[in-house]
């Protein structure tokens, strides 16, 4: 097997082609380009969805085979339970749909390689910033533009009532909306596409982010690319409860309430996150 500064390499060529062909969709420069939306679970999925899956899966597949690693995506995913491969891609062709289709720009590709269900590498395109963060498991995380890459680290310093929270344009309930009138934080910034949120918080123009399962959550190819990403950076992704994330499980759900900080008060707003629940609770 390559080792994996070579399986970067091919994952970062695979990212900005992909990048390169949602571009070209959401601009209406390739021919053909009525997205030609469909709903799959009340989600909307587009031709340039399905487009780019096949793209990264074909250019991964080509370069690396099958005997080592197995691939899933969220346009190819039939509720599989965990695949038996030790290493596994996990791949969100277009994570931001909504937001694509409305054209917010803040749509992202995640590109993730798990081995024994935690990630060791990261890709996460942000193709309307021509924007490429990538990180490997102990080598820190970059952002690459066509001229070039540098390290990231997230911001520090600040007290806990000036942090900002990226917060979802779309994916909001009365439970989040709780928690968040009741944490100490008041800044928000409105962001679509989680891969795009966590690069606000490398990019320190955010602090926090918090997501809250309700009826769904988010899956395996929402967080694991942007997990590793902010965590790289000085970050922290977990769990309230402070328990690392798992991907390639028997569920592809990540249920419960996740948080991604910058890491000076991750522990303390993990607390206070649980104890505001369960005043809602107990009210």
């Amino acid at each position: 097997m390559k080792d994996l500064q070579e399986i970067l390499a091919i994952a970062r060529e695979v990212g900005w082609g992909a990048a390169d062909i949602l571009r070209s969709y959401y601009h209406g420069t390739i021919k053909d380009s009525n997205l030609d939306v469909q709903y799959k679970q009340n989600e909307p999925v587009t031709v340039a969805d399905i487009a780019v899956s096949q793209y990264i899966l074909e250019k991964l597949q080509a370069a690396l085979g099958n005997e080592d690693f197995a691939y899933i995506s969220e346009e190819t995913y039939k509720s599989q339970s965990k695949l038996a491969s030790n290493l596994v891609w996990i791949i969100d062709p277009l994570d931001g749909t909504k937001d694509f289709i409305e054209k917010t720009g803040d749509y992202a590709i995640h590109i993730a390689l798990i081995k024994e269900r935690r990630p060791i590498l990261a890709v996460v395109v942000v193709p309307e910033a021509e924007k490429l963060y990538y990180a490997t498991k102990s080598g820190g995380t970059f952002r690459e533009t066509r001229n070039g890459s540098i390290p990231l680290q997230v911001s520090s310093g600040k007290r806990i009532e000036d942090l900002t929270l990226v917060v979802s344009r779309s994916h909001r309930n009365e439970r989040l909306n709780y928690l968040l009138q009741n944490l100490p934080c008041q800044n928000q910034k409105s962001v679509g596409s989680v891969g795009c949120k966590i690069a606000t918080i490398l990019e320190q123009q955010a602090d926090i982010y918090i997501s809250l399962s309700g009826k769904s959550a988010p899956k395996d190819w929402d967080i694991a690319a942007p997990e590793l990403i902010l965590t790289e950076a000085g970050g922290k992704f977990t769990h309230f409860e402070g328990t690392p994330l798992q991907y390639n499980t028997d569920d592809i759900n990540q249920w419960g309430g996740l948080l991604a900080s910058n890491s000076e008060y991750h522990d303390i707003l993990c607390q206070q996150a649980q104890q505001i629940l369960a005043q809602l609770v107990n009210s």
